[in-house]
């Protein structure tokens, strides 16, 4: 058979892609090696792993040795910021509940739409999908990374209908001696925005442990992060909204309102700065390996993170005595203003959650392999507590709700096996496998006459139910002849959800039918050797992609927890998405350069967002299917060693995308105002760069950049002006960083990231310009 010149590891493009000389998975089997043949990506090794063997798409990677040496890594997500049409919505450093990862075809807005893994336990949320259900990258921390891999699109079987936009997979260190590591970091942003001037600070603070005897392996990793961000909202009035003060309301005479204009590009004043943290977040990790016999191996993960979070607000506005105001009415420039007693909010949160995950794999390389998988991840304690008084009274206690998530969470169950049925160099290889995922949600508000530290007295709202999928797939990585693969593959999925419900405040429950349905959806992708240094691929492949529990059960009640009245709240009836993607790449490698272009296109019918329609008369908000959307573009990618010059690496991306709504019945102000519009949140134009000189052996320098173009939050696309609060901007930041080691055993850094100071925004403002520095020390 036809061989390739060189392995290739994961991706044969951009960036970052591990290169690994043949006799590498044979050197440290315990490392996940990822190749390719006729441009379908195989990973053999024996770490836990969400990969199936054979992938039949786009995927890109990083070592952890690059994200130590080239980016300025605080949280796990950071190590995929330069891969290509990828964007995290990271607010600030530590940030656990509004990091969403946003791909080619899908914006920030839609969490549902990826998956994320570490060690093959699931770390996405699927309890719901939006800013609040964001990926748990605090189980995962830089320093034990091992390497990241991330697919593009929804072209394996072995994957749900989340996998539409790509799936992200972390695999974290397993020691084959004794090691120990330590590190320490300090981080500060000087924040100028609105009346905020402020600098905002933070350190963390890791350590771990592992060894190898015999058949026995351990890791164990602990880490602090404590950070204190910048505001991320601002109570707002706007202009037209107030009323001539008279000598019968004269109002309170305050001065220092900022005056800006809104995403609509009306004037609004910005009274002050709110939702600003403080958090201080402890993750542990214990893994365990034994190798039962030379070819099987079981393998336990424990994770807990815990997170002590407290969340302030400050006042632009003096009155004429120089004090704070924060509610009544508020006389500014002549007009009042009525500033509720929760325009300033805070709140403090106590986080505790707990993952498990347990798995037993063979790798024989022979007729056949199997694999038993299964994971927990337990809101062991969630508990948020808010005032409903106004500061500066609020500060010392008083009527308030507890916000109490505790026992939700999901488990999932995977039953694998992959059948060599002419052996391990045959022309046939099938994976196949059996899945379930559940998911259970429950979410009280309660009343409380101390927020600060009292109990519930009543409840507010009360919202639950289950989802569950099982699936069943299987796909055939098949070499038709010297120069062509295919991989055919389907999966079946039977959804169900249940035991949804929801009570209002005065202790009316509705309770939801149960669901059942079940969908097939179909994967195909060819590869073409078309000459030793040009690969060709072409995948296609459907995605259904489940409503969530939050998406379906929790709505229709108003703040003060009441039923809305005519609401028949439709979202238990939701269904749900249905996307075709396409994608077709044509592939270069020469020597150390390595170009990709991939052309993709994305059809989805009932694609998930809130927005609004008429049911019996009257306009109804809630999450709604929109009948049809499309997005097509071009992804282009670059990766060298020694560019223009000996000792540098460069890697970047340019993405183009048009993703239009086609067909939708909703609207967000008029019936039709939404077709023809942009997906919110996608932009159509981004990149990045990231580049690295090693000046010495011992000095390497990196600089970084990444840029997006315009894009809109709403439906309609009526927020014209990305560049204030609630807007979504175009940015361009750039980052650099500068690594020196000392010895084997110590190492430092200095980084600066958005060294450009770009003011920015997706709906809350970017960090400013952010200072860094670490000291490490490995033995």
């Amino acid at each position: 058979m036809h061989k390739l010149p060189l392995v290739r590891a994961i991706g044969l493009a951009f960036p970052f892609v591990c290169t690994a000389p043949a006799h590498a998975a044979q050197a440290a089997p315990d490392v996940e090696t990822p190749s390719t043949f006729l441009g379908i990506v195989v990973v053999t090794g024996r770490q836990p792993t969400s990969l199936p063997t054979q992938i039949p798409t786009t995927i890109e990677g990083i070592k952890g040795t690059d994200v130590a040496e080239k980016i300025n890594a605080t949280d796990a997500e950071d190590a995929i910021k330069y891969l290509p049409s990828l964007l995290v919505r990271k607010r600030y450093i530590g940030d656990y509940n509004h990091a969403v990862l946003s791909s080619r075809a899908s914006g920030t807005g839609n969490s549902a739409r990826s998956m994320v893994f570490a060690d093959g336990i699931l770390l996405s949320n699927y309890l719901g999908n939006g800013a609040s259900f964001t990926p748990r990258w605090g189980l995962v921390t830089p320093e034990e990374i091992e390497r990241v891999d991330v697919l593009y699109g929804p072209f394996s079987a072995a994957y749900p209908g989340n996998s539409v936009g790509a799936v992200v997979d972390y695999v974290t260190r397993m020691p084959k001696q004794f090691e120990a590591h330590a590190k320490v970091g300090y981080f500060t942003q000087p924040f100028e925005l609105y009346g905020t001037h402020t600098t905002y600070s933070g350190q963390q603070a890791s350590a771990s442990l592992g060894s190898r005897e015999g058949g026995f392996s351990w890791w164990f990793n602990l880490n602090r992060t404590d950070s204190t961000g910048q505001p991320l909202t601002f109570p707002s009035k706007l202009v037209s909204t107030g009323s001539t003060a008279t000598t019968a309301v004269p109002g309170t005479v305050v001065t220092g309102a900022a005056l800006d204009n809104d995403k609509g590009n009306n004037p609004w004043y910005l009274l002050g700065g709110a939702t600003q943290y403080h958090t201080v977040q402890d993750h542990a990790k214990l893994k365990l390996a034994y190798d039962l016999d030379p070819t099987v191996r079981a393998a336990y993960t424990l994770g807990v993170w815990h997170n002590t979070t407290t969340n302030q607000s400050e006042s632009y506005l003096r009155d004429a005595s120089g004090q704070p105001f924060y509610s009544g009415t508020a006389n500014i420039g002549g007009r009042n203003y009525t500033v509720a007693a929760t325009d300033f909010g805070q709140s403090r949160e106590q986080l505790e959650h707990v993952m498990h995950g347990l798995s037993v794999k063979s790798r024989t390389r022979g007729v056949f392999d199997w694999e038993v998988a299964a994971s927990l991840y337990d809101y062991r304690q969630d508990l948020q507590r808010t005032p409903t008084v106004a500061k500066p009274a609020a500060d010392l206690g008083g009527a308030g709700r507890l916000t109490d998530l505790s026992g939700t969470g999901w488990d999932t169950l995977a039953l694998k096996g992959v059948w060599r049925p002419l052996g391990v160099d045959g022309a046939h290889i099938i994976d196949f496998g059996l899945q379930q995922d559940r998911y259970r949600w429950h979410q009280l508000v309660s009343n409380a006459s101390d927020w600060i530290s009292g109990g519930p007295t009543s409840t507010f709202t009360d919202f639950g139910g289950r989802t569950q999928l099982r699936s069943a797939y299987a796909q055939d990585a098949w070499t038709l002849a010297e120069q062509w693969k295919t991989v055919l593959g389907l999966r079946a999925e039977q959804w169900r959800a249940g035991d949804g419900y929801k009570v209002a405040s005065g202790g009316q429950r509705v309770a939801y039918q149960d669901r059942q349905e079940t969908y097939l959806s179909p994967k195909a992708a060819v590869g073409y050797q078309a000459a030793e240094d040009w690969t060709l691929k072409l995948s296609s492949g459907r995605a259904v992609r489940m409503p969530t529990a939050g998406e379906l059960f929790q709505g229709g009640l108003s703040s003060a927890g009441a039923y809305v009245a005519g609401d028949p709240v439709t979202n238990p009836s939701l269904k749900p998405e249905k996307s075709w993607t396409t994608e077709f790449s044509a592939e270069w490698e020469g020597g150390a350069h390595r170009w990709r272009t991939t052309l993709f296109h994305e059809l989805t019918k009932d694609a998930l967002y809130s927005q609004s329609t008429v049911v019996d008369g009257k306009a109804v908000t809630s999450t709604q299917n929109i009948d049809r959307m499309r997005t097509f573009g071009l992804e282009l990618a670059y990766r060298g060693q020694d560019v223009g010059w000996r000792g540098v690496d460069l890697s970047s991306s340019v993405t183009y995308t048009q993703s239009k709504i086609l067909d939708n019945a909703g609207y967000v102000t008029t019936p039709g105002d939404t077709i023809g519009q942009q997906q919110p949140r996608v932009p159509m134009w981004r990149g990045s760069l990231l580049a690295t000189w090693r000046a010495t052996p011992q000095l390497s320098l990196s600089y970084g950049a990444r840029a997006a173009s315009n894009q809109y939050g709403t439906l309609n696309n009526s927020d014209s002006n990305g560049f204030t609060y609630q807007g979504f901007s175009k940015f361009f930041t750039t980052d650099l960083r500068a690594r020196y080691q000392f010895d084997r055993q110590w190492s430092a850094a200095l980084g600066i990231d958005n060294l450009n100071n770009y003011q920015y925004w997706n709906f809350h403002p970017y960090p400013q310009r952010t200072y860094s520095a670490e000291l490490k020390f490995d033995l």
